[in-house]
């Protein structure tokens, strides 16, 4: 069985000198790609380098909410300019969205809708980071549809807002969240849905799994996020792996 972590941030400094040890413990598993986001102007850039160290990395450029401030304006313009030049090293456009819980709500909606429309031009899916923000998020699909799909990262909420993102083209990605025993709307939405609205992601250093709280998350845990994704599903483990694998390969032309 194959898998690809579509969404984790190896090139944060919690890895430090053990990256490749990590990578070689996913790999042991049959985690052998990474899609990793951007989430400012300067480490959107730094993966293209980052990128040629590691080849099983598949990159993305984008503005994370959480990191906005006042020149964000001016970040975004430096950031179509670099992905348009740089088109053939990207896998997706993101880490972008609204966060509710994040400052600067109106530039976030803004700058979300400009993250919608670089992708459309370099025909790119997006990487999506929501919190509070479904409604949000929804008028941005309405005001700019999104073209080329992407991936709600860490998708929480109802069946019915998971309906609506796949009917937008986009995959839900399940993360370490589902391990824990509160997580029963996310676990009822895998039951729910076709076996091809979702992807798997760890988005390691953060999100750790239930029973590793406190601790950074590793890339190896994709594959008890896929354990437990599997219980909950009907099908074969190999049927699911193999359908995973697949999405995830055709949404990020890997």
């Amino acid at each position: 069985m194959h898998f690809i972590d579509t969404h984790c941030h190896l090139d944060f400094a919690e890895f430090g000198d053990e990256l490749d040890l990590h990578i070689r413990d996913a790999a042991g598993l049959g985690i052998t790609e990474f899609v990793v986001p951007g989430i400012t102007l300067a480490q959107s850039k730094s993966l293209l380098d980052f990128k040629q160290r590691y080849h099983q990395c598949h990159i993305a450029f984008g503005l994370h909410p959480y990191f906005l401030s006042s020149d964000s304006k001016k970040a975004m313009e430096q950031l179509w300019q670099q992905a348009q030049l740089h088109r053939e090293s990207l896998s997706a456009i993101g880490e972008c969205g609204i966060d509710a819980k994040c400052d600067h709500l109106v530039l976030q909606q803004t700058l979300f809708i400009e993250h919608i429309q670089l992708a459309n031009t370099l025909a790119l899916p997006l990487i999506v980071h929501h919190r509070q923000s479904h409604h949000l998020i929804a008028q941005a699909f309405k005001s700019v549809k999104p073209q080329y799909g992407g991936v709600i990262h860490a998708f929480s909420g109802s069946v019915q807002q998971a309906k609506y993102y796949v009917d937008m083209g986009f995959k839900l990605g399940m993360g370490g969240t589902i391990t824990y025993p509160r997580a029963q709307k996310t676990r009822a939405v895998i039951k729910a849905l076709p076996l091809t609205s979702f992807v798997l992601e760890t988005d390691a250093p953060s999100m750790p799994l239930n029973g590793f709280q406190g601790q950074p998350n590793l890339p190896k845990r994709l594959f008890d996020v896929f354990e437990h994704f599997s219980s909950l599903r009907d099908e074969s483990k190999q049927a699911i792996a193999h359908q995973l694998y697949s999405s995830s390969c055709a949404l990020f032309s890997i």
